[in-house]
């Protein structure tokens, strides 16, 4: 009886992670892969991965979620490496969202122009570049987090999530 109640409360805790997380761990796969269809394999089988393997989290190393995220991470580096292309995450960008027309001088308009400026801001960024942003803002982890996913010392990490997100305004705000 109680192991069945411990695996109840595991599970829940599982789906908590799962409904906390997905639609981050999404678009952090999103922003590594460049391709929708094998994000949304990958997303899975990050959470494949991590339910087979709960039992091997140690909160004394962090947070559920940083853990979680370096599942993806390595889930997507295997998805790279099957498709050859280790030397970088991104070969080519590719349009994620395409905006609907808005009308000329629009808030919507001027909302569809800032997207894009940062998306091509992104683009222009490198791979682990694009990496820190996407760890950051998609998953939301601190930089001892980041740290640990990169394999990096703390204060490196902040570093290197500071020079990226530097990076990435002076693209958006330059001018055309």
């Amino acid at each position: 009886m109680a192991d069945r109640e411990q695996k109840g409360a595991g599970w829940e805790r599982f789906e908590a992670l799962y409904r906390s997380s997905r639609d981050d761990l999404y678009a952090y796969v999103l922003t590594l892969l460049r391709d929708r269809s094998a994000a949304e394999d990958v997303t899975a089988l990050a959470f494949e991965r991590a339910y087979a393997r709960q039992r091997s989290f140690d909160r004394r190393r962090g947070e559920e979620r940083a853990w979680l995220f370096g599942i993806a991470r390595n889930a997507a580096l295997d998805e790279l490496r099957r498709r050859r292309r280790s030397a970088s995450l991104v070969a080519e960008p590719q349009e994620l969202e395409g905006d609907t027309l808005a009308q000329p001088g629009s808030d919507d308009e001027e909302l569809a122009q800032r997207r894009e400026a940062v998306r091509e801001a992104l683009g222009a960024l490198s791979p682990r570049e694009r990496e820190l942003i996407a760890l950051k803002f998609h998953a939301g982890l601190t930089n001892a987090e980041l740290a640990n996913v990169l394999g990096v010392s703390e204060s490196n990490a902040g570093t290197l999530v500071h020079r990226a997100v530097q990076k990435l305004r002076r693209a958006v705000n330059a001018p055309v």
